[in-house]
């Protein structure tokens, strides 16, 4: 067999929003298989069997045979090495821990040249698997040396850049939550900064802090003494407790209160700096200087005798609780004590050092576990003898889910504490030998209030069953089945649909929405100008959902904007499609001819929600065939009340807006009306020569599938300013009579 030469990746193109592919991102390449389009995977000696030996998981792969073992069917009968890529690439990201099912290749025109897609949620990660992927299907089909340790040393790979690039285990779960629940979101930075929702309804997270988070409640927590002398006050049980200045007066307060005390950071967190159970002087003095290296002040408070345990609140109700336990090693006579840590504690595969584990790696140098050793006669470098206990740590290991035992009132107690302090979202740290009773007959006490707490102990317990703590807090920010969208209409295709789009933009402004708009005439906020560059563009469309003013959007959508980036939103109330044309332009995509931008506008019709209106031409039969595909209702509209499309739709029921007796028409099934406030189109026409009636009808068609009242769509159909900058040189003067004569010259 010849040697083959790498595929060549052509063109690679991260759709980031809806797509001729698919609802969801995904990464497109372009292919060209050069000499291995000559030779499918059934043409290669042993291939097959080299690649699934790499990848046994590959027999997982439905394909298009619909079942397991369908894609090894596919290769043993012969495919070509573009589909395999788009398999292998798949299966890395299924290893890497970022799962996905979707992937799709298809010829362009030209032979040899692929177009391969595959679902990711992030395009570094997806650019990193695609070139793993490649890597080791060409050693495949090449039978170069590769092994399984290429395989790993290739997940680990995309691995390390999910860990760069993609959202943190908590944030991930409050997103996943929000998408199964079909509320929209977009992270607004490289972080865990993410918008669920749109416009003026939407909500941001950061990790586990919320739009309800009070600044001011995260400072109480962050100041440990203000925080146990606000629980204090409302009865709620806390450790006694004193800022000191230096290790003597640490000893001073500790013989004041009575030992065992612990030694802790006033603003420290995740257990960092905590010293417990002490009662020596030269322990409580070593731990003074151990606490300060991890916060600005050091307080040293009673111990409480138990177990700890973190409780979250949301939104004012407990939802999860986890308990800690101590960690101990048992000595072989041969070890030291780093040899033992690691092989009895950091073997765990519960323990990281990354977010993805429930445990944390322990080092026997840490301060508090350094204390411990030191209270026990040892170093890092003693050799316990065989047999014996050696505690290694007493805190930091909350990882053991018990939310079924809490005690109804120490439920009450948590949930008190949260809004106590002022926090929407609080991890409450108490100490108690039983949880499941209450804490004043244990002695058991609340010990910290923390904002924007870790979720991983909650979502991967190292023991018991995980919480939906994602979901409840996805619940506590959208009640009810509220989803935080605002209307959006997206216009599609090359009939005048910036006019459309303004058209569409001014009657929804005149029903009382604060409107923005993103077309060809560039970019608006209610009827003002903010950038004059065409604007029917992906980022220009984000623009307007990221606004927190914006009340509805209008965004125009052109057949280039649609293969080259996707839609801007996910789903939308109205979408409209005009035409099928334009596809002179889009050779660059391999569209050469109106019937293959089916596919493409249909996008814009695929996305239409269930509550939603697909508002769409009727006097092209293939734009009127659409109608099946949308999950709302339909609402045709033609100039023509006789194209052939209207007379099955209004005998089904459905909705059209056409044109009788030089008027607009509303048709409801068989039954038609005028539309009011909306004269003889004739002289309507005269003093609105840069809109074509099919343009009207589809904006009427939108009013009137968003609710507006007729009159007012027929008065502002009417009062329309149809020449743009007519339109902007008469907002300006209406703003301008606002103001004095004196406030204008300035």
């Amino acid at each position: 067999m010849p040697r083959f030469d790498d595929i060549r990746l052509l063109r690679i193109n991260y759709l980031r929003g809806p797509s001729i592919w698919t609802y969801r991102p995904v990464l497109e390449v372009w292919l060209d298989l050069g000499r291995l389009e000559d030779y499918p995977s059934n043409k290669i000696p042993g291939f097959a069997d080299r690649l699934t030996a790499l990848l046994p998981a590959l027999i997982e792969h439905h394909c298009g045979v619909g079942e397991r073992g369908g894609f090894i069917q596919r290769l043993v009968e012969g495919t070509w090495s573009g589909h395999v890529l788009e398999h292998v690439v798949i299966e890395l990201l299924n290893l890497a821990g970022m799962a996905t099912g979707f992937g799709q290749t298809r010829e362009t025109s030209v032979s040899g040249i692929y177009r391969m897609v595959f679902r990711s949620r992030d395009e570094q990660v997806a650019r990193v698997a695609l070139a793993e992927g490649l890597r080791i299907m060409m050693a495949a089909i090449n039978d170069d040396p590769v092994g399984p340790q290429d395989v790993q040393k290739a997940i680990e790979l995309i691995k390390d850049k999910v860990d760069d690039c993609y959202l943190g285990p908590s944030t991930e779960a409050i997103v996943n939550a929000a998408i199964d629940r079909d509320i929209p979101y977009i992270r607004l930075n490289s972080g865990n900064l993410v918008q669920m929702g749109y416009g003026a309804n939407q909500q941001r997270i950061w990790t586990a802090e919320t739009d309800y988070t009070s600044a001011i409640g995260e400072s109480i927590a962050s100041d440990k003494p203000l925080t146990k002398s606000l629980l204090a006050g409302c009865g709620i049980p806390v450790p006694q407790g004193q800022a000191v200045a230096s290790p003597a007066e640490a000893w001073e307060v500790a013989e004041e209160m009575g030992v065992p005390v612990v030694v802790k950071p006033s603003d420290g967190n995740h257990g960092r700096g905590v010293i417990l159970d002490l009662t020596r002087r030269e322990d409580i003095e070593a731990a003074f200087d151990v606490a300060r290296r991890h916060g600005s002040e050091v307080l040293v408070e009673r111990y409480i005798r138990g177990e700890e345990h973190r409780l979250l609140v949301v939104g004012g109700r407990m939802v999860a609780a986890a308990r800690g336990e101590t960690v101990w090693i048992t000595g072989d006579g041969r070890s030291d004590v780093r040899a033992l840590i690691e092989s009895q504690i950091n073997s765990d595969p519960r323990r990281g050092d990354t977010e993805d584990f429930p445990l944390s790696r322990l080092g026997a140098r840490d301060g508090a576990i350094l204390s411990d050793l030191h209270r026990q006669g040892l170093e890092p470098e003693s050799v316990p003898e065989r047999g014996r206990r050696v505690l290694i740590q007493r805190n930091g290991n909350v990882a053991i889910d018990c939310t079924d035992n809490v005690h109804p009132e120490v439920a009450h107690m948590v949930e008190l504490a949260a809004r106590v302090v002022g926090l929407d979202i609080a991890g409450i740290d108490l100490v108690c030998e039983d949880i499941s009773h209450p804490l004043g007959p244990q002695g058991g006490a609340i010990v910290e209030v923390n904002a924007g707490p870790g979720l991983l102990m909650h979502l991967k317990p190292a023991v018991g069953s995980p919480r939906p703590v994602g979901r409840a807090i996805c619940d506590h920010l959208f009640p009810g089945d509220t989803q935080g969208r605002i209307p959006v209409v997206g216009v599609a295709g090359s009939q005048d649909p910036h006019v459309i789009a303004r058209l569409v933009a001014w009657l929804i402004g005149l029903s009382g929405r604060y409107t923005g708009l993103a077309c060809g005439d560039g970019l608006f906020l209610e009827r003002r100008r903010v950038d004059a560059r065409p604007s029917a563009t992906w980022d220009a469309g984000r623009r307007l959902l990221m606004n927190r003013a914006v009340q509805a959007v209008v965004i125009e959508n052109g057949a280039e904007a649609i293969l080259r980036d996707g839609l801007a939103y996910d789903r939308c109330q109205i979408g409209i499609v005009t035409d099928l044309d334009g596809a002179e332009s889009l050779a660059d995509f391999d569209i050469f001819e109106s019937d293959q931008m089916v596919r493409v506008l249909r996008t814009q019709v695929d996305v239409v929600l269930p509550d939603g209106t697909a508002v769409l031409n009727a006097a092209d039969p293939r734009v009127a065939g659409l109608a099946p595909l949308c999950d709302g209702d339909v609402i045709l509209y033609s100039v023509d009340p006789q194209a052939e499309a209207l007379a099955k739709h209004q005998a089904a029921g459905g909705k059209a807006v056409i044109v009788r007796q030089d008027r607009v028409v509303l048709a409801n099934g068989a039954s038609e009306s005028f539309l009011p406030g909306l004269g003889r189109l004739t002289i309507w026409r005269a003093t609105h020569a840069g809109v074509s009636l099919g343009s009207l009808l589809a904006a009427v068609a939108t009013g009137w599938a968003m609710g507006i009242p007729l009159s007012l769509i027929g008065a502002g159909a009417e009062a329309f300013e149809a020449d743009l900058q007519a339109a902007l040189a008469s907002l300006q003067l209406s703003q301008q009579s606002l103001f004095s004569p004196e406030q204008q010259q300035a």
